[in-house]
């Protein structure tokens, strides 16, 4: 035993001597530290689970970056002569109000800068746009650019382009745009109708000014109405979204994985005006629909089924005695509308349109805002205890079955203004021989280089008589340089005079 001390002594002042003195020995004064881990560091890995039902990793960057290339930043500018001639063309319930701000549709308009010499401000301000074909043509949201007299696109390579309003359609928020460039990057529509609940998608916008901005989350919701779009025949269907979505991102992109284009991001809901974790989406089907229209007629053609609705819940079922419990539930049908001619009656419940099922008003105004006046579409409902199915030719506005276009080419384009021709009897009322009024005016050379005001009669083009929309165009085409037109408005005496510069 005490042998077995001794050479624990003995141990004990050698380990001591080596902690104390073996720096010295080697030459150094410093103390050697070593650190020590639990672990080594690894790059966690989200999965998720393809089309092919194949397990792959969840990665956003690569969609990201293709995405980015074809999501544009818009600044839009109304002067302070066209916001105090023009109304507000809506008015937005809470909680949406923040968002869009006091113009009603123009939330992105902030703070305004008074230039030196003028009595009141121009308004700017910013949304996101996409571009959906190579040569130039944008998509965003009608609000953005409402009223504008100039519309400005900043790429994301930075450079810029004036762009024109090719049409607009307030009905569903919608705007085309066009720039004069080519080989630009696209974003593809897909099938919207395709879109499931639960999967992820990317919003890709411009929000606070903060450009090419990517934020992640899924469709949380389809078909969702939320009272935003005042207009009588506005079509509210949007997709739900919790990716984060602020002011700025209106007319921005929401992206599947693979880069197609779902839907254009329009609306937030938020008490503060802010995210608060839902946006919403007008879905690619009814954007492609409003593209098509405004490119091939100048004008959306919307069909009417001529009927006022209401959803099916457990509460109307039990009142009404229905057998099911979803679907849409025809109130009143209109005397001579295209509902009326096809033999849909008060009290149906519509189940599918062709084949494809309803189970809101939503999706009924989605399904049928698809389709122009004289489509044939099929309707499935249920009237008592009996599965019915009713085919329906579809009528305009005005109970018309044809396609009315708008007088649309490069000149109005450039001018900045949709023409229209007034009627024999407001030619009278006005003491006039005819003229060409102006319905529509947006971003172009009439908003930017006059004060004319829409509903301005058009009756004279450097002194020559105007009678319809073809004599404005002969007049205009072939011009270059200086451009006076003469005109008045109803319910004024005076006649009115505006000067533009054509080349």
């Amino acid at each position: 035993m005490k042998n077995y001390i001794i050479s624990g002594l003995i141990a004990l002042a050698v380990s001591l001597g080596v902690v104390f003195w073996a720096p010295g020995l080697f030459g150094t004064d410093e103390t050697i530290k070593i650190e020590h881990i639990d672990g080594m560091p690894v790059k966690g890995a989200v999965l998720t689970v393809n089309g092919d039902n194949e397990i792959v990793p969840l990665d956003f960057t690569k969609v990201s970056q293709d995405v980015m290339e074809a999501v544009v930043h818009i600044k839009s500018t109304q002067t302070a002569k066209m916001a105090q001639s023009q109304q507000q063309y809506r008015q937005l319930p809470d909680p949406f109000k923040d968002f869009f701000g006091d113009r009603g549709g123009d939330f992105f308009f902030g703070p305004q800068g008074q230039k030196p010499g003028q009595g009141a401000p121009d308004r700017v301000g910013t949304g996101s746009g996409v571009i959906i074909n190579s040569g130039g043509y944008i998509v965003t949201n009608n609000h953005v650019v409402a009223d504008a007299s100039d519309i400005e696109v900043a790429l994301h390579d930075n450079r810029t382009f004036k762009a024109t309003v090719i049409g607009t359609d307030p009905t569903t928020d919608l705007a085309l745009l066009q720039i004069q460039a080519k080989d630009l990057p696209a974003l593809p529509l897909v099938n919207s109708d395709d879109v499931k609940i639960g999967e992820w998608v990317l919003a890709v916008g411009n929000p606070f000014n903060l450009n090419s901005t990517v934020t992640a989350g899924i469709v949380s919701a389809k078909s969702r109405s939320i009272n935003i779009l005042q207009d009588q025949y506005a079509v509210e269907s949007f997709i739900q979204t919790d990716a984060a979505i602020n002011p700025g991102n209106s007319g921005g992109a929401l992206v599947n994985l693979q880069g197609g284009l779902i839907g254009i991001n329009t609306a937030i809901a938020s008490p503060t005006g802010a995210y608060a974790g839902y946006g919403f989406a007008v879905p690619a089907n009814i954007v492609s629909k409003v593209v098509e229209d405004l490119l091939k007629y100048g004008t959306v053609q919307r069909g009417f089924l001529g009927i006022r609705i209401r959803g099916v819940e457990g509460n109307l079922a039990k009142e009404k005695e229905l057998s099911v419990n979803t679907g849409v539930y025809v109130e009143e049908v209109g005397e001579k509308s295209a509902a009326a001619a096809a033999g849909v009656k008060v009290g149906d419940v519509i189940v599918a349109v062709n084949e494809l099922k309803v189970q809101t008003p939503a999706e009924l105004q989605e399904l049928i805002a698809r389709n122009r006046p004289g489509d044939d579409v099929k309707l499935s409902l249920i009237r008592g205890k009996k599965d019915l199915e009713l085919t329906v030719q579809l009528k305009g506005q005005e109970g018309e079955t044809k396609i009315v276009a708008a007088e649309r080419n490069e000149l109005f384009n450039e001018l900045g203004a949709s023409f229209e021709n007034i009627s024999k009897d407001q030619a009278a009322a006005l003491n006039i021989t005819g003229g060409v009024k102006v319905s529509k005016l947006y971003a172009g050379k009439i908003s930017r280089q006059t004060s004319m005001r829409e509903g301005f009669i058009i009756t004279k083009v450097d002194g020559q008589i105007i009678r319809n929309v073809e004599e404005l165009i002969k007049a205009l085409e072939n011009k270059n340089g200086g451009v006076l037109v003469e005109g008045v408005y109803e319910g004024s005496p005076e006649v009115f005079y505006y000067g533009f510069g054509l080349s």
